[in-house]
């Protein structure tokens, strides 16, 4: 029998010392939800105004291990009143070896977010519906226009001359 060097095993390809990327947990650090104004809220006429705040932030676990943090906060007004503020911190844990510094920080931008959104956006819609409010579906993100409209802001700031106060 002819010895296998092709570095397959069972028929699948194994990565040969490349870069590797891979989801180890995908867990909810912080849910919250707040209805402020019920019950009179639900007797309240008008159209309801949503308003949506994202953050992400990064912490370095390990030598490549990487938690990633994407916030979600969603705001329901009827009128001037609060119906409803949902938050959800929505956490992974990624193994990342390999990559540059540059790719590593683009896959912690766009790749990772883009991971989590989906669980993110379920909790979202499960807090307000059980908060007795009609279902909310958060709209599709688009991380990667995210981290160009960053990459062209830091460039810009690069190359700003420094506005320092005259003496």
């Amino acid at each position: 029998m002819a010895e296998n060097t092709d570095g397959a095993v069972n028929g699948a390809a194994q990565p040969q010392g490349g870069a590797q990327l891979n989801l180890q947990r995908v867990y909810i650090k912080d849910a919250s939800f707040e209805a402020p104004n019920a019950p009179h809220i639900f007797q309240q006429q008008g159209q309801p105004n949503i308003e949506l705040n994202l953050s992400q932030r990064v912490n370095q676990l390990g030598d490549d291990v990487f938690e990633v943090v994407l916030g979600a906060t969603v705001t329901c007004k009827v009128e001037d009143k609060t119906a409803y503020l949902a938050e959800v911190q929505q956490a992974g844990i990624f193994g990342l070896s390999g990559f540059d510094e540059g790719a590593r920080e683009a896959i912690l931008s766009t790749y990772c977010p883009n991971t989590l959104f989906p669980y993110a956006r379920q909790v979202v819609s499960d807090l307000v519906q059980n908060g007795g409010f009609p279902p909310f579906l958060l709209q599709p993100i688009n991380f990667d226009a995210l981290y160009a409209e960053q990459l062209r802001r830091r460039a810009e700031g690069a190359n700003q001359p420094n506005q320092g106060l005259n003496a």
